[in-house]
């Protein structure tokens, strides 16, 4: 319960439905809200505290950090945007893909991972994959900027995405790619990319310390 509440206010930060500096309700009114107990709400907001998504104010009470609603990389447009691909390959769907792109496991994906550079500052490693029966002549370079726009460019039309919000731990690999402490507290990003007609076309799990 303190895991999805804090993933809940983490994922309408995302959404831009809490502001940047906007109050949050009042811990009695969040357990209402959640149907959880007082100490579970503490627990939660302690949590989002220390991944620097809230900050508690003594006799005032619980805020959204400034500067984090809305905080997508998309949205960044008046900031330098780099990617550096660090892997570009082909690999079998097998059970677990298979599943989400509702295809058969011995067919091909592309999967790609890079990193994306915000004012020269690592801020984020993408994971992602993509049917090769969509997409038969995606290059490196077509994913070293917007692959959204590839997609747009290859004739789709991108319905909506899917999105979930978790908090995780830095493992050593990623940490050593983002220049930061191994266990640090950062957030994995889930999307899953619909076509109007409602065929998934792409699968990426982003960590940020965005």
């Amino acid at each position: 319960k303190k895991n999805f509440m804090a993933e809940d206010i983490i994922g309408k930060i995302y959404q831009n439905r809490y502001k940047s500096g906007e109050q949050l309700p009042t811990e009695r009114e969040l357990a209402k809200i959640y149907g959880v107990s007082r100490d579970t709400v503490r627990r939660s907001l302690k949590k989002l505290v220390d991944l620097n998504f809230v900050e508690s104010i003594q006799g005032k009470g619980n805020f959204i950090k400034e500067g984090l609603a809305g905080s997508s990389l998309v949205e960044k447009k008046f900031r330098e945007i780099s990617s550096e691909v660090l892997e570009f390959t082909e690999i079998k769907a097998g059970k677990e893909f298979s599943k989400i792109f509702d295809t058969s496991a011995d067919d091909t994906l592309f999967q790609y991972k890079r990193i994306r550079i915000v004012d020269f500052v690592k801020v984020q490693i993408e994971l992602t994959r993509v049917p090769k029966n969509l997409f038969p002549n995606l290059k490196r370079d077509d994913i070293k900027d917007s692959f959204h726009s590839y997609v747009i460019r290859s004739g789709y039309d991108i319905s909506h995405f899917i999105t979930t919000y978790s908090a995780i731990n830095l493992s050593r690999e990623d940490a050593e790619l983002l220049n930061l402490k191994k266990g640090k507290a950062v957030m994995m990003i889930k999307n899953r990319g619909i076509l109007s007609n409602s065929q998934v076309f792409e699968y990426s799990e982003l960590v940020t310390d965005e």
